[in-house]
């Protein structure tokens, strides 16, 4: 039976062991603790910010996220529609309506200009539009340029769902200092990871302040259980934080170790025709952090759909997979307002993301282009 090569598989060292070892051993085991303070404390320093407040999930983040910025009934919030779940997830849960926007056929990022037309016409037809959601997909930045100060100069606050971004830049200015807020994912898959968990973070002190007293139950600062709103069980533990901690040391390493293995890719596929690598094409301001590499195939050079691409790599133990499917053709969200071109929708048939993880070695991404390049001969 051959080796199982996975797409993104979480990393671990002796580095991050001694982080979760200590932790263990002081005895905060229980939510919250001294890890949980420095590591939110590294993480803005990292990204650059002034503030965060570590969480259960980068969904959790997303949801505080909305709230604070007073997403609810009888308000919309406009978001890609080529994202995972939980982006469109956290809208609903604060009972606002969602709103999805298509993608750039170059890289699969929110088009800005359909983006403000949507915004625009919803407030033509007198909507409040709450917040607009920006994802940064598959670790390259959305065009914050043409998005942020447009939104700035019509009063809409802008969120960064960076779940997919961490260590990604833009103009210079790294994922997650975008916005209003942004959201962080440290999901078993993700860049670094801690287990489960996710990250609220931004310049806004009062915005991330109010957020952590909503993660922490609404408790009142009082001796005694007080509560004067609805809150959430959502802070991340004290050994979820030393693990982030000791992934945080290595996350360039890791980073590096991704970016080497995309240019691998190229240097197999690369020259292929019809084989296209996500964000080819682009503009240049962006600098990924390469968490997965995605490539997509033409259908007029090759009778291959991604269904059968995803099946063909996967019969040999090689995790490939699809492309987010855009959430205005998921079956919850079938009646949702939507503007869309159809590129989301070519990119989900076309696309696929190739095994990334930074632990892979080099002959398992050899195996990996050979399988991918027997797929497209057949």
């Amino acid at each position: 039976m051959s080796e199982r090569i996975h797409l993104s598989k979480a990393e671990v060292t002796e580095v991050e062991e001694q982080f979760v070892l200590a932790a263990l051993r002081s005895g905060w085991i229980a939510p919250l603790g001294p890890d949980v303070e420095a590591f939110e404390a590294e993480i803005a320093d990292r990204v650059g910010v002034k503030h965060a407040v570590a969480l259960a999930s980068g969904t959790a983040a997303l949801h505080l996220a909305l709230l604070e910025l007073g997403a609810g009934p009888g308000t919309c919030v406009v978001l890609p529609s080529m994202t995972f779940a939980a982006s469109a997830n956290a809208v609903v849960y604060t009972g606002a309506e969602p709103v999805f926007v298509d993608s750039r056929p170059s890289d699969g990022n929110v088009d800005p200009v359909l983006l403000l037309q949507a915004v625009d016409e919803l407030r033509d037809e007198g909507r409040t539009v709450a917040a607009v959601m920006a994802v940064d997909l598959f670790g390259r930045a959305a065009d914050y340029e043409a998005i942020e100060p447009a939104l700035a100069n019509r009063g809409i606050a802008l969120i960064e769902d960076a779940a997919e971004a961490l260590g990604a830049r833009r103009g210079g200015k790294p994922a997650g200092s975008f916005g209003r807020c942004a959201a962080l994912s440290f999901n078993g898959n993700k860049i670094m990871t801690t287990s489960g968990g996710g990250m609220l973070l931004g310049d806004d002190g009062p915005l991330i302040e109010h957020a952590r007293t909503l993660a922490t139950q609404a408790r009142e600062p009082v001796p005694w259980y007080e509560h004067k709103e609805i809150g959430y069980n959502y802070r991340m533990s004290n050994i979820l934080a030393a693990l982030g901690r000791g992934q945080l040391r290595r996350l360039d390493h890791m980073i590096g170790r991704r970016r080497a293995i995309r240019q691998l890719y190229r240097e197999g596929l690369g020259n292929l025709a019809g084989v296209r690598f996500l964000g080819d094409g682009a503009d240049a301001d962006a600098c990924d952090n390469c968490w997965l590499t995605c490539v997509t195939v033409d259908r007029e050079s090759y009778d291959l759909t991604a269904d059968r691409l995803v099946a063909s790599l996967n019969c040999h133990d090689v995790e490939v997979r699809h492309l987010w499917k855009p959430m205005h053709l998921q079956p919850v969200f079938g009646g949702a307002r939507s503007f869309v071109t159809g590129a989301s929708e070519r990119l989900f048939s076309t696309g696929v993301t190739l095994p990334s993880g930074a632990n892979l070695r080099d002959d398992q991404i050899a195996r990996v282009i050979d399988l991918f390049q027997s797929a497209l001969a057949r």
